[in-house]
């Protein structure tokens, strides 16, 4: 998951706020769920989806959408045929989900036509959000030519060449293995059918497996690290057998590395974020902007939010960029980022991809 960050305890929002990762998950927005975390956060992203589809008029959903350039311009909504007395609307929704304890704070953006009509804060810092930042960096270096979809996943990454497969339990308990009948190819890397787990699992060894190995401990270890792990780990299923969420993500944000001839983060901020002027997305924290760091939010025992334990140093980058997650940005920076994709590509005259990348929120 993706999880936001950047803002003082029990201080209220500032319009900064940020998010961590880089998964190809798109939400329109986020919070720190409490109670059962996962089904609140998704309750309250379609709740948002639901209410800001609602503030649309019905003038504006048969409106064209005319020469006007996606520029994310601040506008009156009716203009882009928005209703202000909805927006109204959707920001008490927003509200209520402070104030019942399901979220400690939210920033609200609302885009439409490459327009943002409405942008609103509540709560103290902490909200979750996602980025789909390693898929774009793949399918750049795609349309460059650096790799395609059925080219085994081994031409890149030769330590996976005679990986096992785990085919049960034997009678001591022990994992059985097996050779995998062939490499996983590129196409199914990019699709969560590579036969590789994730270590989230508590249903089967490998998951375990990968826990016990320490495998996303990105913040101690570089992402060689990872490969070199996952090449003496068996997979889950065998490559195309069946979709399973896994940590596939992290493993294209090394084939960035090896694609390009560059460090993941290095990549990121020289072909996307610095073009798209997202000047609030890193892997670290600038010491100059702690003071706008959001904290994700636990709960105790009674289901009321509690802040988190203090962890790693955030103004110091980790030893793996992960292609999975570890992004700190903002929800602008996220909007800039969304729209580019919304707009087939292209931000204020700057092309990522071309209009026929089968990339789209």
């Amino acid at each position: 998951m993706l999880e936001p960050h950047i803002l003082p305890a029990a201080v209220p929002l500032k319009p900064k706020i940020t998010i961590r990762s880089t998964h190809l998950n798109l939400q329109i927005c986020g919070g720190t769920p409490v109670k059962t975390r996962q089904n609140r956060q998704w309750f309250a992203i379609l709740a948002v989806a639901l209410m800001s589809a609602a503030c649309t008029t019905a003038a504006g959903a048969l409106a064209e959408d005319v020469e006007s350039p996606r520029d994310l311009a601040v506008v009156a909504p009716e203009s882009v045929g928005v209703s202000s007395t909805r927006l109204e609307r959707l920001e008490a929704g927003m509200r209520g989900f402070i104030e019942d304890g399901s979220l400690a704070g939210v920033h609200t953006v609302m885009a439409r036509h490459g327009k943002i009509v409405h942008s609103s804060l509540a709560g103290v810092k902490d909200v979750e959000s996602g980025a789909p930042l390693t898929g774009v960096a793949m399918m750049m270096l795609y349309e460059e030519g650096k790799w395609r979809l059925n080219e085994p996943v081994t031409k890149f990454i030769p330590e996976f060449a005679n990986l096992q497969v785990y085919a049960g339990d034997g009678p001591d308990g022990e994992p059985l293995l097996e050779d995998a009948n062939r490499s996983m190819t590129m196409r199914e890397l990019m699709t969560h059918s590579s036969g590789l787990a994730y270590g989230l699992g508590a249903g089967n060894p490998v998951d375990r497996m990968y826990r016990e190995l320490g495998v996303l401990d990105f913040r101690n270890k570089p992402l060689q690290s990872m490969i070199d792990t996952l090449a003496t780990t068996p997979l889950l299923y065998q490559p195309g057998e069946r979709w399973y969420y896994s940590i596939a993500v992290d493993v294209q944000g090394y084939l960035v590395e090896k694609l390009s001839g560059q460090p993941f983060d290095q990549f990121l901020q020289e072909r996307i974020f610095g073009p798209l002027g997202m000047v609030d997305t890193a892997f670290y924290v600038p010491a100059d902007k702690m003071d706008r760091l959001a904290l994700i939010h636990g709960q105790d025992a009674d289901g009321a939010l509690v802040p988190p334990q203090r962890g790693d140093d955030p103004t110091q980058p980790p030893a793996g960029s992960s292609g999975g997650g570890g992004l700190y940005s903002t929800t602008l920076d996220y909007v800039r980022f969304s729209q580019m994709v919304l707009n087939g590509g292209e931000l204020d005259g700057v092309r990522l991809l071309s209009p026929l990348c089968p990339v789209r929120a």
